[in-house]
This record gives C-alpha cells, structure tokens and sequence, in this order.
C-alpha cells in the first residue's frame, strides 16, 4: 500500500522527511553555545522497544480498522512539544486501539456507527501536523480509534465560474495545488505546515496561511461542506452571503473535531497572479519598523504578506543563513545608510496582483519606507525566503540533535499593545528557568498584519535536561509563563494554532463563562456521549 511507501519517507518521530536534514552552522551552534550553553545529544527511544510496549487492542474486531501496533505508535502523537518529549524520550504510554483508513464517506459513517454502538471514542488524523496537542490520546477509560483522512484525498469539483472547488478533507496543501495550478488557480493557503498538513485540518483549527493578504485566511476561504456527526449529517451550502441567522460555517471552524468529522470542504480559489515577489527591507530600530508596518496597513494598499522580525530575529536569521560573504556586504552597506550596529530590523513585504497593481503597490510602499528610514534590498532575501520556508520546522530536528529544544507560542494583539506584548513574553520566557540556572533565548517577528493590530509569534530555545521528565518540566514552565503574559495582555490565547490541550486552561479567560458554556453546549447536542476528540478546545 502507498502508505508504507510513505512511511519509508516521513519521520515517525520528528518532523517531514528523513532524507531533508538542515544542517546548523558552525557560527550558530557557537552563538547557541555562548548564548544558553553546550547542548548534550540524547539517544532517542527506539520504534522496536515501542512496539513492545503497545498494550492489547480492547476494539472489537472490524474490516476498516487495523490494530497493528506500528500503525496504533505512528497515530498516537502529533508535533507538540509533550509529543515530541514523549515519542523520543520514551515515556509516550498512550495509544489508540486501532486504526482506520477511510477512502469513501459510507466508510466514515460506518465508523461512526461502529464507535456509536461499541462506545468508542474517536480522534480524526490529518497530517499529523498539531503542535498544541489535538491528537493527543485522551486518558479514557473507552477504546479509542483513529480515523486517518490520508485516503480522502481528492478534488470532487471544481468551477473556474464561480470560482470554486470542493475538495475531500484529507488532502494535503500540495496536492490541492497540483489539482488547481494546471488550471491557472490557486488557494494560495500556505502555513508553515503546507507540505503535510490537510484541508480539513486547517479548517477546524482555523489556520492561517503565510500570504492571508492576498488570499485570506481559512475563514475566509472556507465556504462550505459536509461534517458528520455522531448524530448525523450537516450539510453548509456555499451560498456567498446569507443573513440567516448565525453562521454556522463559524460553528465547523475551530471546532477541532469536537462536533464531528468534517468530509468535504468548499473553498474560494484565486487565478494565479502574474507577478508573485517578496522584497527585503531593513530598518534602523523595531520603532520604525512597526511605525512603517501598522501605517502600510492603514492605507489599505493591495500587499500579500508582511514579515516583521525583531532585532533579535533579525540576528538570528543572519546567523542562520550562512553566506557569510554576503552578509559582510550587507552589514557594510547598512553602515553607508547609517545604520546602528545594533537594533536593525529586517521585513519581509509580498505583492502578488496583476504587473501593473504590483507597480502601483510597490511604489506606494516605498513611499512609506522612506518616512521611516527603511531600506529596500530588492528580491534576493525575498527569492531565499520562498525558496525554504516550509523547511523552518526541520531545524526542530537538528536543534535536538544537539541538545537543544525549540518551541513556539503566539497571540494577537491590537497595534497599541504589540510592541509591549512582545516585550512580555520575551521577558519572562528569558527569565522563566534562572531558578535552576538555566538560560532561555527568544526572538519574534509579526507575520499577519491587520489594519487594527497584529499577530505576535515568539520562538524560545532552551537546552534539552538530562530526563525527558526534566525537559517536559522545563517547557511546562515556560509555556504557562508565556501564556499568562499573553493573557494578561488582553490577547488571544491562540492566533493560528487552535486550542487543542496546551491552550484549554486559558481559554475561558478569552471565551468568558457564558460563552464556553455555549461552545460546550454546542459540542454535547451533537456529541452526546462526548466520543470525539475528547479533552480538546473544552473540558
């Protein structure tokens, strides 16, 4: 089958495929040595020793369902840091009973029905891509089944007229793609996670994608389609506006699996622009840089993506990116333009349109840079960005090679309480272990601009303990940390990565108690027995 040729490909317990390994400088690992110290390399827990440990299936037996322990080990975890701290360290003691691969929709109804009268619980499987633990294996006292979408991959229909495609939810970004580009369209959703992550996944966790400028987010792309419940069908029409009471699009999206399994999904697709660059530009001070950024918003003027990295990002990515000939040349060009040594900030601005709209934009945004002191590099940096930026997350498995761990959290926040939201969170994820003399290093940069306020994405690097026990304990408190300064900053406790578990003791803090009590009310009407997916987005 062509999911053991896939297998072959894909790591079972990290990140993307085994032959893309990124491989950190020399210049980086000193900086990382000198800024947090020398990391130690741990052995990781083998797949063999797992498959030992997988207990007996307590499923009745069923011809869609396969209770193989590898295949039981392979959907038990997604890309949370827990995940990774239990799949490689080994102490992951959660697995689902069985394993399902769905490739009809009276396949999927038949599950549901299974699970219904055998009183199983079931978590839907994308891409495996969450890293805020929405796959994680609940502790139930029920037997649990996983039902892979990795065979529900097609596209059912698609209208250049109205500009529409449905497409089934366990296809993946590329392949979404490969059906529309050779049409001359394009969803344009591009997250970090394109290369695995799936539509239906996107939809329920309310993803972002890398050009929401141009495209618009999942919200907006997400125009209807089929979820099935274990009480039955829901069907939304795609109708293009609708004052017919609430919405229940908003219903699906978000909804993290909780109501059902969403099957089907209808999305706006775009045709592919004539022009598609991203500029680099510099700044002499995260002032500016913002200044110029919340302005460009305010104009409305037609931009596909903003990336906005702090001084410390900035200098990270510098290091990081090798050329050091290059970089040379750079630096000195800044000091002709009169630069600081330290303080720059580096941007990353996208125009997508038609040759003549991109002109106009670009010439509106340059008058804006130069208010602000910014300095236009051209599309080198922008050529280099595109050219690797679904391969970020590999270095999660090269950091760990050498003792390092890396996590993210992220927020949103109204302009007047960015920069002093940032601070916060970098602020007390860099101080969050001085009480056992540990070192944490952080950067951000901003990469979904609004014309009210912006999303705030900050990376934290620490060193791996000597027990994954002491790792986990050390990230809990780091995220618990970062969390509370997020809420007390009034910010969503999630931009782009969903709820799952490691969000759900903050978000009652954003939703209220009336308004969780609605979302839970919601789930229990057509999930009475709380059979899916439990203990994500409510308790």
């Amino acid at each position: 089958m062509h999911e053991k040729e896939n297998r072959k490909n894909t790591r079972w317990n990290g990140w993307g495929y085994e032959s893309v390994y990124i491989d950190i400088p020399c210049k980086a690992r000193a900086f990382m040595t000198d800024t947090i110290g020398p990391g130690k390399h741990r052995q990781d827990f083998a797949l063999n020793d797992y498959i030992k440990r997988v207990p007996p299936t307590r499923l009745s037996a069923h011809p869609l369902i396969t209770t193989a322990p590898r295949e039981r080990i392979f959907h038990s975890h997604g890309q949370s840091f827990p995940d990774w701290i239990a799949i490689r360290g080994g102490i992951l003691d959660r697995f689902p009973d069985g394993v399902a691969f769905p490739d009809k929709i009276e396949q999927i109804q038949e599950l549901i029905h299974y699970a219904n009268t055998n009183g199983v619980v079931i978590i839907p499987y994308g891409g495996g891509t969450s890293v805020v633990g929405h796959l994680s294996v609940p502790d139930d006292k029920r037997p649990i089944l996983s039902i892979s979408l990795k065979h529900f991959n097609r596209m059912i229909a698609f209208d250049p007229y109205t500009r529409l495609a449905t497409f089934e939810a366990g296809i993946k970004g590329p392949e979404i793609e490969r059906h529309l580009n050779p049409k001359g369209f394009t969803l344009g959703h591009f997250p970090q996670s394109f290369e695995f992550s799936t539509l239906g996944g996107w939809v329920v966790t309310r993803s972002s994608g890398q050009q929401s400028l141009k495209y618009g987010s999942i919200d907006g792309l997400f125009v209807g389609g089929q979820v099935l419940t274990p009480k039955g069908k829901i069907d939304i029409p795609p109708t293009p506006a609708s004052a017919a009471g609430p919405d229940i699009r908003h219903w699906v999206m978000g909804s993290e699996a909780r109501m059902g399994i969403l099957t089907h999904v209808m999305v706006k697709v775009s045709p592919i622009p004539d022009k598609d660059d991203v500029y680099g530009v510099f700044f002499p001070s995260w002032e500016n840089a913002l200044e110029a950024v919340r302005v460009i918003m305010g104009e409305g003027i037609p931009i596909s993506m903003v990336r906005l990295s702090n001084p410390a990002e900035t200098q990270t990515n510098l290091t990081l990116a090798g050329h050091e000939w290059l970089i040379w040349i750079l630096k000195n060009y800044l000091k002709i333009r009169r630069f600081p040594d330290k303080g720059i900030c580096m941007a990353l601005i996208g125009f997508a349109g038609s040759s003549g709209m991109v002109a106009q934009a670009v010439k509106e945004v340059c008058s804006h840079l130069k208010k602000f002191n910014g300095v236009w590099v051209g599309k080198s940096m922008g050529k280099a960005w595109k050219k690797k930026r679904f391969r970020a997350p590999y270095l999660r498995n090269s950091l760990w090679d050498n003792g390092y761990a890396v996590d993210t959290v992220e927020t949103a926040v109204n302009w007047d309480k960015v920069t002093s939201t940032m601070e916060n969170i970098e602020k007390v994820l860099t101080r969050g272990l001085n009480s056992i003399g540990e070192k944490v290093y952080t950067f951000s940069h901003l990469s979904h601009v609004y014309p009210t306020g912006s999303n705030i994405y900050t990376t934290f690097l620490f060193r791996l303990a000597d027990t994954p026990e002491h790792s986990l304990s050390r990230w809990r408190t780091l995220k618990k940390a970062a969390s509370r300064a997020i809420v007390n900053s009034r910010g969503t406790i999630s931009h782009q990565h969903g709820i799952g578990i490691d969000h759900l003791p903050y978000i009652a803090e954003e939703k209220g108690k009336l308004g969780m009590e609605l979302i839970r009310t919601l789930c229990s009407h057509v999930d009475p027995e709380k059979r899916m997916n439990p203990g994500k987005l409510i308790d």
